[in-house]
């Protein structure tokens, strides 16, 4: 039986990792800040997308 090869490399999983916990952490704040769902949501979306691309380009 031959190995796996994964699917996605070590670096590409730590960006996307980073950019989900600073999506989570931008929308939990927000909703603690007394906004709605939706404006909780969109916060996050948007967290997730800029640490996505900051993360790139510390990391790589």
């Amino acid at each position: 039986m031959s190995a796996q090869k994964p699917l996605l490399d070590q670096r590409a999983t730590l960006v996307l990792l980073l950019g989900v916990l600073t999506g989570v952490a931008a929308g939990v704040l927000t909703a603690l800040g007394g906004a709605g769902a939706a404006d909780a949501v969109l916060a996050g979306g948007a967290g997730f997308a800029g640490g996505v691309v900051l993360f790139q380009q510390i990391v790589g």
